[in-house]
């Protein structure tokens, strides 16, 4: 894994070089192991590069490459995992000159220059962002993986183009100017992060996964190409439906799978794998102990307090497959020593709290392993969270019942909420006593308001995933903002599962593991978002995935052979900390410190009246606004660490979008 970065600028400049090693300078934690520049002065073009080595510890593998025929650069974030088997195909067509190293980046360079970028891409199975000069053409162009696990930012400057993994990278440049984007503050109130599509920064966007984005000195607008999309995969999936015996599925799902974790296995250092004792992670950690002839390293973290705690779960699993396993139980302390550094970990905004256990696990399991396997992914892929169970179930209810009841039924429900605010009440107890996550009741409270206006499936679907439903009230200048109708080939459950794919997983999961991992210089890899496995499960029809009020039964049935299914089964609670206790008690002082300097705030655009309103009632235990004041402090501390960056929320002219 590595970090990338570069400039193309217009005109001659001598400095250019100097540029993009001080941007390669702020990305040493995605590369600490080595660095590079490569620098064309006459048409002033700079790519940098930190590396940290996994694949060809040797020089060979050295960033930027130039290809053997000259023609291309490359700068290189990620894995290609298949990418010995594309050197055999170019092999055979002898295509292959003399490799110099067993690097993923010097396959993809002989790939593009003998089939074309497009099609190198099509061929590749990993993760990945790219940044390939082509000096022939003088066209820069980038590419990320089609999932989007691994970032790309660029921005339009006022003589040319800047590009980046992180947005670090970014300010280093003498030309940019960091301007926020209102609607881009409006959208993480919303959801918590950045939506894929926007960036914090007007004028900075991301490269769209499956996609190839040129730009160059003499067009001003970048041109967007396709590659290989995520509705791609899905499209074609879904026409194969049916095709073969049934019965067979789950035989070839698993072959899949093992096959996907075996490559996901090669690495020229120490690996492992996180475990949380839940069926994603259990699964990678089967298959790949079935694959290891000494036990795998398996890494999980837990919390002194007893009802967020899932390494005991963890620790079963691993004792049931022998594997080496380390479990880190982490204090309030620990939790929130991390905070501090979140704004710098996390280039834009964001308010997922797990990212605060995945930034300690990340930065523990970095003391044993370079390379740790995840189960991110299963939940969007094989219809894991409670929203795609309950959700078509509960929209069939809602629309069942008359608006003006389902209103009064909300009224209801929402003037139960102090009820259920306190810790230690009896709702509290009931819901662990049912087995019920411990969020449930929180969110269904938030939930209650809106059963009147919740008619389709989007509209659910926005209520479910929203942190804030009414960010417009928060905002002096406010940008209504709702994620874009999306037109999928399936329906019900599975568009949840499909929208999950495009917005939430590249949005807030495939962030918050990036940037908690890279942080620590530890490389994280996710079997479940390679492109065939994501083709498999596609393939298998929805009763296979859910069923029974359950999601993940095709997982669960190939889990089944390898572990115990008393050790898999509990209600899913996910990455969860105790926020409205915290932000109560041991992060009271430092949450009333920003919200009291009126200058974030104002640089925020927020009302100041109307945050403090949603303060003094989770103070008070009136409601729990745990996660919507979360949202709000993690935006103001941000700020708080970039505001001499930062220079104004006024409007600016917003140069070319991707055509």
């Amino acid at each position: 894994m590595c970090g990338i970065c570069g400039v193309l600028s217009a005109g001659p400049d001598a400095s250019l070089a100097d540029t993009a090693r001080k941007m390669a300078d702020t990305l040493r934690h995605r590369g600490p192991d080595d660095a590079g520049v490569w620098a064309d002065s006459d048409v002033a073009v700079a790519l940098g590069h930190r590396r940290l080595s996994i694949i060809d510890l040797s020089p060979a593998g050295a960033q930027p490459m130039v290809s053997p025929c000259g023609r291309y650069v490359l700068a290189f974030n990620g894995e290609i995992y298949n990418h010995m088997v594309m050197r055999d195909d170019l092999e055979q067509v002898g295509a292959a000159p003399s490799w110099r190293g067993s690097s993923d980046t010097e396959t993809l360079l002989v790939a593009v220059s003998h089939w074309g970028l497009h099609d190198a891409l099509q061929r590749a199975s990993g993760m990945f962002a790219v940044a390939l000069w082509d000096r022939q053409a003088q066209e820069l162009h980038f590419a990320r993986d089609r999932l989007g696990e691994k970032p790309l930012y660029f921005a339009r400057l006022s003589d040319g183009w800047a590009f980046g993994s992180e947005l670090k990278a970014l300010l280093a440049v003498p030309n940019f100017k960091a301007h926020l984007c209102r609607e881009a503050v409006a959208a993480y109130l919303t959801y918590g992060y950045v939506p894929d599509g926007k960036c914090i920064f007007q004028n900075v966007q991301k490269v769209p996964p499956g996609h190839v984005t040129s730009v160059s000195l003499v067009a001003r607008a970048p041109v967007n190409h396709p590659y290989e999309t995520f509705c791609e995969l899905l499209d074609g999936a879904v026409a194969q439906r049916g095709v073969g015996q049934q019965s067979d599925s789950i035989d070839r799902l698993e072959r899949t799978l093992s096959e996907v974790i075996e490559e996901q296995m090669l690495s020229d250092v120490s690996l492992g794998c996180f475990l949380s004792g839940g069926v994603d992670s259990s699964l990678v950690a089967a298959l790949m102990q079935s694959r290891s002839a000494q036990p795998v390293r398996t890494f999980a973290i837990g919390f002194s307090e007893a009802r967020f705690n899932e390494a005991p779960h963890a620790a079963a699993v691993a004792r049931h497959l022998g594997t080496e396993h380390t479990e880190f139980i982490l204090s309030e302390r620990d939790a929130l020593g991390v905070i501090g550094d979140l704004p710098i970990i996390y280039d834009e905004p964001f308010a997922d709290s797990s990212q605060i256990p995945t930034v300690l696990l990340c930065r523990e399991a970095r003391n044993s392993v370079s390379v740790a396997l995840t189960g991110d992914g299963g939940d969007e892929v094989f219809g894991g969270y409670n929203r795609h169970v309950i959700g078509p179930r509960l929209l069939a209810m809602l629309q069942s019942v008359p608006r003006g009841l389902r209103r009064t039924a909300g009224r209801v429900i929402s003037s139960c909420a102090p009820a259920i605010t306190p810790e230690n009440g009896w709702p509290r107890r009931f819901a662990s006593r049912m087995r019920l996550p411990v969020t449930a009741l929180d969110k269904a409270a938030n939930f209650a308001p809106y059963l009147g206006e919740i008619n389709n499936l989007q509209a659910l679907y926005q209520h479910f995933t929203r942190s804030i439903d009414d960010p417009e009230d928060l905002m002096r200048h406010a940008t209504t903002l709702t994620l874009p109708e999306q037109a999928f080939s399936v329906g019900g459950a599975e568009w949840m599962m499909a929208m999950d794919s495009v917005t939430y997983l590249p949005g807030d999961i495939l962030v918050k593991v990036d940037r908690a991992a890279m942080s620590a210089s530890l490389e994280t890899r996710a079997p479940f978002l390679d492109s065939r496995v994501v083709t498999a499960a596609w393939r298998l029809p929805i009763d296979m995935k859910i069923s029974d009020g359950r999601g993940k039964q095709a997982l669960r049935s190939i889990l089944d052979r390898h572990v115990p299914r008393d050790l898999i089964e509990r209600p899913k609670q996910g990455f969860a900390v105790p926020l409205d206790r915290w932000l109560r008690g041991a992060l009271r002082e430092w949450s009333e410190k920003l919200l009291s300097d009126d200058e974030l705030v104002d640089l925020a655009g927020l009302k100041l009246t109307k945050v403090h309103e949603l303060w003094d009632l989770h103070q008070s235990g009136s409601a729990n606004n745990g996660t919507k004041l979360w949202t709000i402090l993690m935006l103001l501390d941000w700020l708080r660490h970039y505001r001499h960056d930062v220079v104004s929320t006024r409007s600016v002219d917003v140069l070319p979008a991707v055509s």
